[in-house]
């Protein structure tokens, strides 16, 4: 895979970003797995998201059950982001914010009201209130980072031609100029 350096960049910084000290729910993961849906379709974008709670979750040893809920999200939500970029017609910062603010309703529908009942046992309308100030928080840090984290990280990773595996192993001297 000649892009396997770049998914594995993209991996390590949303795993480093995570790790940060941060505003709540103010995660990087929808930001970073934007440009990877759109350069290389639905199923990367999937990969990604469903890798990137995976690392983080063992990295931490947060890893339980709830991280099999929050894969599914953000897989769905890198399968979404591939098919809403495909042919390349979606361009620019205010097609990363659009996808940004669905997704992130999305996912939280879809997570915040299923892991509190199903794993924790806590009560739908319960679930459904709290969840409002979280999605709230949500919204606001993945509305920041789609205009700021996306661009930067097509622009310096997903496009950036001498970060290809097969331009690096030509500069160590592991394959013919």
């Amino acid at each position: 895979m000649n892009q396997s350096l770049k998914f594995a960049l993209g991996l390590f910084l949303v795993s480093v970003l995570r790790l940060f000290p941060h505003p709540p729910n103010v995660e990087p993961i929808t930001a970073t797995l934007m440009p990877y849906s759109k350069q290389w379709g639905a199923w990367s974008g999937a990969l990604f998201g469903v890798a990137s709670v995976l690392i983080y979750d063992l990295l931490t040893g947060t890893l339980g059950v709830w991280s099999l809920l929050t894969m599914l999200g953000y897989g769905l939500l890198g399968l979404a982001a591939g098919l809403y970029f495909a042919g390349g017609k979606r361009t620019g910062a205010f097609h990363y914010l659009f996808f940004a603010v669905v997704g992130t309703v999305f996912y939280d529908a879809l997570t915040g009201l299923s892991v509190g009942p199903l794993v924790f046992h806590q009560p739908f309308m319960e679930a459904l209130v709290g969840q409002i100030p979280f999605t709230i928080y949500h919204l606001a840090g993945n509305v920041a980072l789609s205009l700021v984290v996306s661009p930067l990280v097509e622009r310096l990773i997903v496009q950036n031609a001498a970060l290809e595996t097969s331009h690096i192993a030509k500069l160590v001297g592991l394959t013919a100029h």
